[in-house]
């Protein structure tokens, strides 16, 4: 592809939006005060306060959005991988536009048409006999109600996760989590235990095929839960792609191995969906590319783009079942708001409209994994490149011999260099990416245009060259 780190992004003053209205972008001094009340008033989450210096934005659209500057950015990244139909689309614009004009909102104790629509709307794609919504604010939460729902039922207190996971900033969630961010924040949830999940290319077990990976790694979580007594343990929880930390697809036969487990210990399976359902493996739910059908999935984000805050979990028959003669000690004043709810029922019709699912298939089978996988030809920083659908990461390393990531795990600072130096060669060309530690993750909003996404990608193999002079 075309080199592209000499490309600037470009520069405009507003933008006409679907409806022909012209918006400024605002200038130097809207940007100011933007900047100003940020500093003085916004206290940001996983962050150093006085080592940041977020950058204002003053619109968007589809896949783009604009600095104050008028400077575009192509959104790699679905900002928190979750925009899947991107920036101010307006049929999702629309239907909260329309339901704040009707009823804005009500409490969850009371029966609603879009909050039931939407559950009728997820069950009727869940796999399986999940056919019961209790609906959260977000992901954390999600996770969180589904754990409380698994310990009841059982009776039994421990959840197993792995390592390399991220299952939210909330208490139990973040005892979950298997990354750093989990350590600031202990001592936590005492009752969870982690786990190693499959990961080929830096296989735990010194596998050398995937095969030996599945067998390997459901030989080690059984081992777990047998010295972590399996009548103590109410549920395994899993991201079916492990998201932030590595876009890690399990290799073939291990979800199938861990319900199979699961069923034998009598141990709830609950599948975080949060990241990667609603389309952003090219299914409504991940799981479905396995032909696995856990008790609980979590979810967030792609169901409605996050244009207003809302998650949930999808309970299976057995689960809700229990619920029928037994209180469920739980919930939250914003439980399915009708402003989030509409906006996840018009999520819905634009899949089904506009072929969002097949879309994501084509464009990932034909466009990005051949193009990705041709730069291991030519990129001696790239140690390997996995995903399916739009979201993708390629592993960058110092040596492809010895696998020594492009950075240490969890380098802060002067470590984390060469990362930052990828990442500013990306946005100087147009793209906002999303990087961690020694990775760069290809996440598109699922309504990218293939010219969009091509051009995303000619960026991003540009700015692998910045990485290529670390290698060896």
């Amino acid at each position: 592809m075309t080199d592209t780190l000499d490309t600037p992004p470009e520069v405009r003053t507003g933008f006409t939006d679907r409806l022909g209205v012209e918006h400024p972008f605002g200038g130097a001094a809207a940007e100011a005060q933007v900047r100003s009340d940020d500093r003085n008033h916004v206290f940001h989450s996983w962050s150093a306060q006085a080592k940041i210096d977020p950058l204002p934005i003053a619109a968007g659209q589809g896949s783009t959005f604009w600095d104050y500057q008028g400077t575009e950015y192509l959104d790699f990244s679905s900002q928190l991988i979750n925009l899947n139909l991107g920036h101010q689309h307006p049929d999702l614009v629309r239907a909260i536009q329309e339901q704040a004009g009707r009823l804005a909102t009500i409490q969850p104790s009371m029966a609603n048409d879009v909050r039931g629509e939407l559950a009728r709307r997820i069950a009727g794609v869940a796999p399986g006999t999940l056919n019961r919504v209790f609906f959260t604010n977000g992901g954390a939460d999600a996770n969180e109600y589904a754990v409380r729902m698994a310990r009841r039922v059982t009776g039994r207190h421990k959840v197993l996760s792995t390592y390399r996971s991220y299952h939210g900033g909330t208490s139990t969630a973040i005892s979950l989590t298997g990354d750093p961010r989990r350590w600031a924040n202990e001592p936590s949830d005492p009752s969870v235990a982690h786990f190693f999940g499959p990961y080929p290319y830096r296989s735990a077990f010194h596998s050398t095929t995937p095969e030996e990976e599945t067998q390997r790694a459901l030989e080690h979580l059984e081992s777990v839960i047998v010295l972590e007594g399996a009548a103590t343990v109410a549920a395994i929880i899993l991201e079916t792609v492990v998201g932030t930390n590595g876009v890690i697809v399990p290799p073939p036969g291990y979800l199938e191995g861990v319900r199979e487990l699961c069923d034998r210990y009598g141990i709830v399976f609950i599948a975080d969906e949060v990241m990667v359902g609603f389309g952003r493996m090219g299914e409504w739910f991940a799981v479905d590319a396995f032909g696995v059908v856990p008790d609980l999935i979590t979810f967030a984000k792609g169901v409605n783009s996050g244009y207003v805050p809302l998650g949930g979990v999808v309970i299976s028959d057995r689960i809700a079942d229990f619920f029928d003669d037994v209180a469920f000690q739980g919930g939250l004043t914003y439980s399915g708001h009708p402003l989030a709810c509409a906006a996840g029922v018009a999520t819905f019709d634009v899949f089904e409209r506009d072929g969002i699912l097949e879309r994501v298939r084509d464009l990932g089978s034909r466009v990005v994994e051949p193009e990705i996988t041709s730069w291991l030809d030519r990129h001696p920083s790239l140690g390997e490149v996995r995903g399916r659908g739009l979201f993708w990461a390629l592993e960058l390393v110092r040596s492809r011999e010895t696998r020594e990531p492009l950075v240490p795990f969890n380098a802060a600072g002067p470590d984390a260099g060469p990362m930052a130096e990828v990442a500013a060669a990306c946005k100087s060309a147009g793209v906002w990416p999303f990087t961690h530690f020694n990775r760069v993750h290809i996440a598109p909003p699922l309504i990218i245009t293939e010219e969009e996404l091509r051009r995303g990608l000619a960026a991003i193999d540009a700015a692998l060259t910045v990485a290529d002079r670390y290698a060896s």
